[in-house]
């Protein structure tokens, strides 16, 4: 099957679908612009973001945890959506966000109680994804990973969906400042893309627009305001976000606040953190 990319961007104003051909982006109505200077906006629009937790072999190792029989998930809530060359915020008075480079699948079908062999022609196609960890917030959120991974800004997108990509034996890398910190392949993977959609439609109903991300290689770690973190996928682009610090500090007078726990330092710095000898949590 041949590759198509489409992408939704503002032009002149307007939201606009337009397709990727070279350097350029072409609307429907023939107006062009390039690549270089779209205003970008998430590829998908979806009603839910699912995510998967341990998957690629490398962070399993390096979790220093053991799989479990079947995959295990968290919900990112579509408020945490963005796109691609757009600020990631972290909030003032927080220290521990993290990078993770994932693939997001894109539903194209309405899907329920699929069988793996199906999936596939539920799939409308890929896109790159991240998905950023607030990890000041991991004591707090009782496994629910809600504000962890659900705060404003923490899933960037993008640039494109890709139809007809074949996600078996596929590079991944994540890159801080132009140094690579991640870099793994799709054949790491314990339960593959197809596997995934069939899984959480026995259960959930997956609607067009839908988005599950698929897991991380090893090596998630800290960045900083004024980094520039990339995310790249072999056949899919290049998913580039900044981190900016937010104007205001996360509030005092309500709820539970930022914690720095040795499970938050060592989730947050991987094998590097202080505590090197305890086991690491799960992620």
């Amino acid at each position: 099957m041949t590759l198509r990319e489409t992408r939704r961007i503002l032009l002149d104003g307007n939201v606009v679908d337009v397709e990727r051909r070279g350097d350029e982006l072409v609307a429907h109505d023939g107006r062009t612009v390039k690549t270089t200077d779209a205003v970008h906006l998430p590829p998908v629009v979806p009603s839910k973001i699912v995510c998967v937790h341990l998957n690629y072999a490398s962070r399993v190792t390096e979790m220093m945890a053991k799989l479990p029989p079947a995959p295990t998930y968290f919900h990112k809530p579509v408020s945490a959506l963005n796109s691609h060359d757009a600020a990631v915020v972290r909030p003032a008075g927080c220290k521990w966000l993290n990078y993770e480079g994932e693939i997001a699948i894109v539903i194209g079908r309405t899907a329920r109680n699929i069988s793996p062999a199906e999936a596939g022609d539920y799939i409308r196609g890929y896109t790159v994804g991240n998905d950023y960890g607030l990890h000041d917030f991991r004591d707090t959120d009782a496994g629910s990973m809600l504000r962890v991974k659900g705060s404003d800004t923490l899933c960037p997108l993008g640039p494109g969906l890709v139809e007809g990509w074949d996600f078996r034996g596929k590079r991944i890398r994540t890159l801080v400042n132009g140094e690579v910190r991640q870099d793994g392949n799709t054949d790491e993977m314990n339960w593959d893309m197809h596997y995934l959609v069939a899984d959480i439609a026995r259960t959930i109903t997956l609607q067009p627009g839908d988005v599950l991300m698929s897991g991380t290689p090893a090596i998630s770690r800290t960045v900083h305001p004024g980094d520039v973190v990339e995310v790249e996928v072999e056949g899919l682009g290049t998913l580039r976000n900044h981190i900016i610090e937010g104007p205001t500090s996360i509030r005092t007078d309500v709820g539970a606040q930022p914690t720095e726990s040795e499970e938050v330092l060592s989730t947050a710095q991987g094998g590097d953190w202080e505590f090197r000898g305890i086991r690491a949590p799960r992620r």
